[in-house]
């Protein structure tokens, strides 16, 4: 079986990155492991679902170097660029907004599902999406 296991996220600070995702969005940190050279290796991912650690999750990369840290915030040109999927919209678009979690929208309800744009810490856009059919 192949999947994409990790998708790398640049960040500023991998502290006020891991306490937005784990506490805003509600994700769990999987790793958080110093390496040699003063960086760390940090994952962190959805919880709550089946199959937790199955699914796709982020690596939290601090910026190196100015050309890193233009992108901080900006990874997909403005576009969504990333995709929460929650068996329960309501839910969890209550408690991430009641955790200062800043939607760009009000919540639409479309013929695949209920969904807003959020944006993270850094800028960078998301859904939040309950599919449809779940």
């Amino acid at each position: 079986m192949r999947r994409i296991a990790l998708v790398t996220l640049v960040v500023d600070d991998y502290d006020e990155a891991i306490r937005f995702y784990t506490e805003a969005l509600g994700f769990r940190l999987a790793e958080d492991t110093p390496r040699p050279d003063g960086s760390r290796w940090v994952v962190v991912e959805p919880c709550g679902a089946a199959g937790a650690g199955r699914g796709t999750a982020l690596l939290l990369a601090r910026a190196k170097g100015e050309a890193q840290r233009s992108r901080v915030g900006d990874q997909t040109g403005g576009r969504v660029g990333f995709f929460l999927y929650t068996d329960d919209f309501a839910r969890d678009h209550t408690r991430m907004a009641a955790a200062g979690v800043t939607f760009l929208e009000e919540p639409r309800h479309e013929p695949y599902g209920s969904v807003a744009v959020f944006q993270d810490l850094y800028g960078n856009r998301w859904d939040l999406l309950q599919p449809a059919d779940s």
